[in-house]
């Protein structure tokens, strides 16, 4: 009897978890991945999943002969309405539509769909053009759906859902994560010791032996809400935890999360790919480490600490940036969700007269949202590195909880210093002509990152109406400050070629959520749009400056060459010039063949190196003279996809003929890098 308690307290248990986890590795991903649909059928049908509708567009996990992502857009305000009541989890439905591939990001350092359906085992995309609901839910899925439609009749129906059911889609993810509270909505371990609580003061009433109740609640739950890789672990270890106790096997907390992480990644390889599951599983086990004080308040502090500490490891990686405020917002966050706002949600969702108490108390927090959100200095950006930092980090961060000297914390701050300084070692100079769809935006950053300037902002109007904007409206910014995060840009200039929506209709949004000093707009009068952006500026005393002739960049200048006074919008176009390590730059902005002709007569430009083509490829610029004249050796055409326009022009193709053309449309983002005098292209290919 004793034999097996020694094994299973030996460190052989884990050699033999590491080398299952290594075989199934190389199962996993050496094995390509087949879809098992014919990608020409017309027709699915498979049970719902999930399903999320955001503005007028709905998403929905289906599972038929595998997991497909299926997309349906919303055609009016009705059907939104009526999809969102009567299509439920659990439920069969047949969709007619098409197949489709979905594109990898064409922004360096961005999010990947297609990586995220990969990893979560969704084998295709069907774009739905109908869709009929063929069987009503059955078993478990009718008590998630009635849990999930009395919580869309309440007030703060997105806060009830993502603490009852841990679905926080409708929230603003990006507000929480950067003061460090994103994890309190995710069902984890806090929600599970709270449940456990509680189940154990109902059950000392009703019987002595609680823990077979509580485990099969608890495995409830997991069936009710999904069997996301948070709230597994909790669950998993807690069931692990009474045996342990109950058969007096004598396993540490941390052995028991050890293995519990081993067989997760044995039975799935692709959860080492799930930021929940790293979280949940890299805290827990940091937690272990914490030595107990009778101080309620130290003792919170000493957890949010190391959890900040250790949560560095997947923040920064992944998002380029880690809250430093998290470890005090959470001293006030973690008990107000604990001990009030949640249990509050249990109770609001069974006694639905407590909804005026529920609403007061999310407006507290909120409150405190906001508050903590406008202090300064909050967040550190830690650019995109080699991942050796972050291994070196880890072990150290590691001999910290270990040994417990504060040496250890001072290299840990030292390696994230040296993320935090590294681009700035960088003495190439690079331009990147950002994929921003049907619009333009280019991002010139000198060398030793010592300043950046981003040429337009780009911009696509995506609704007309309040029903069908979608919550993140603004994905396209998000991705491209991002971007900006992961090369160690932290504030910008903004030049705008001119007031048109595809090359400045995201500049409130930059300006709202990123550090921008100043804003340059072209010659002539402002339009609604740019007088918009104006009252912006005004309000967070941004200086702007319009019609000038020239900007500093470090140690070179922008040259403004188009300064006269047209009757239309795109002829005013700010055109500019530049030259980087001797290489020649040109951004045409919309100017036509009229802008182009006097600049020829103007200035002498011959042998332009880089040319940011004008309009888009439109037959109204690049005119055959000006092209022969400047005579690009590589051109850029920012354009979208399939766009309705028929951009770029047939024409103007063959007027760049002896030009090498980089498309956004067809290579994503493209990277002008100069170094060591010579340049480096390197494309974001869809």
């Amino acid at each position: 009897m004793q034999n097996w308690k020694v094994i299973l307290q030996s460190r052989k248990v884990e050699y033999v978890l590491v080398f299952l986890a290594a075989i199934s590795f190389v199962i996993m991903f050496a094995i390509p991945k087949k879809t098992m649909y014919d990608q020409h059928e017309k027709s699915i049908i498979g049970i719902i999943l999930k399903k999320k509708i955001d503005g007028n567009q709905l998403s929905i996990i289906l599972k038929g002969r595998e997991k497909v992502a299926l997309s349906y857009t919303i055609q009016n305000e009705a059907e939104k309405e009526w999809l969102k009541k009567n299509y439920m989890i659990g439920e069969e439905l047949q969709a007619n539509g098409e197949f489709y591939e979905v594109s990898s990001p064409t922004i360096f350092y961005t999010f990947s769909y297609k990586d995220y359906l990969y990893y979560h085992h969704i084998g295709t995309s069907f774009k739905a053009t109908s869709l009929k609901k063929t069987k009503d839910a059955q078993g478990i899925y009718i008590i998630r759906n009635w849990i999930e439609s009395r919580i869309l009749q309440m007030p703060n129906s997105r806060y009830l859902k993502s603490f009852i059911l841990g679905d926080s889609q409708e929230l603003d993810n990006d507000q929480y994560r950067s003061i460090g509270i994103s994890h309190l909505f995710a069902i984890s371990g806090m929600h599970i010791t709270f449940f456990i609580m509680g189940l154990e003061k109902i059950l000392s009433f009703l019987s002595r032996r609680k823990e077979p109740y509580i485990t099969i609640f608890l495995i409830f739950y997991l069936y009710i809400i999904g069997w996301s890789a948070s709230l597994m672990r909790a669950v998993f270890l807690h069931i692990g935890n009474s045996l342990n106790q109950k058969l007096e096997i004598g396993l540490s907390k941390r052995k028991m999360i050890i293995d519990l992480f081993l067989i997760f990644i044995i039975v799935d390889p692709f959860f080492i790919k799930d930021l929940g599951f790293l979280y949940s599983f890299l805290i827990s086990f940091s937690l272990t480490y914490i030595r107990s004080s009778p101080n309620r308040v130290v003792q919170l502090l000493k957890t949010s600490f190391i959890a900040t500490m250790a949560s560095v490891l997947i923040t920064a990686p992944n998002f380029y940036e880690i809250s430093l405020i998290s470890i005090i917002s959470n001293i006030i966050f973690v008990p107000y969700v604990t001990y009030f706002l949640f249990p509050m949600s249990i109770l609001t969702l069974f006694f639905p007269f407590l909804i005026p108490i529920y609403q007061w108390m999310i407006t507290i927090f909120e409150g405190f949202i906001y508050y903590f959100n406008q202090i300064p200095f909050g967040m550190v950006i830690l650019p995109k590195t080699s991942v050796l930092f972050y291994i070196i980090y880890g072990a150290i961060f590691y001999l910290y909880l270990s040994k417990n000297q504060k040496k250890y914390l001072g290299y840990c701050c030292l390696i994230l210093l040296m993320i935090k300084m590294s681009p700035y070692l960088d003495s190439s100079p690079a331009i990147y002509y950002l994929d921003v769809g049907q619009g333009d935006s280019s991002l010139i950053v000198s060398e030793h990152h010592k300043e950046a300037i981003l040429i337009d902002t780009g911009g696509i109007v995506s609704y007309k109406k309040e029903w069908q904007k979608k919550k993140n409206e603004s994905y396209q910014m998000n991705s491209m400050i991002t971007f900006f995060y992961a090369i160690g840009v932290e504030k910008i200039s903004l030049i705008l070629s001119h007031g048109d929506y595809d090359h400045m209709g995201e500049a409130i949004n930059l300006v709202n959520n990123f550090k921008v000093e100043k804003v340059i707009f072209n010659c002539g009068e402002f339009n609604d749009l740019e007088s918009e952006l104006i009252k912006v500026l005004d309000k967070k005393k941004i200086k702007y400056y319009s019609c000038i002739k020239e900007l500093k960049i470090d140690n070179n200048k922008l040259y403004f060459l188009q300064t006269k006074e047209y009757d239309n919008e795109n002829d005013n176009s700010n055109v500019i010039y530049t030259e980087l390590d001797g290489y020649k730059f040109m951004f045409m902005g919309d100017a036509s063949t009229t802008t182009e002709r006097e600049i020829l007569d103007k200035y002498n430009l011959p042998n332009i190196d880089i040319l940011k083509v004008g309009h888009h490829g439109s037959k109204t610029s690049s005119g055959k003279d000006f092209i022969n004249e400047i005579n690009p050796k590589y051109s850029v055409i920012s354009v979208g996809k399939n766009n309705r326009y028929g951009h770029p022009n047939k024409e103007v193709l063959e007027n760049l003929n002896n030009s090498k053309i980089y498309r956004t449309d067809q290579d994503g983002s493209i990277m002008f890098k100069i170094k060591n005098n010579k340049l480096k292209i390197e494309t974001c290919s869809p």
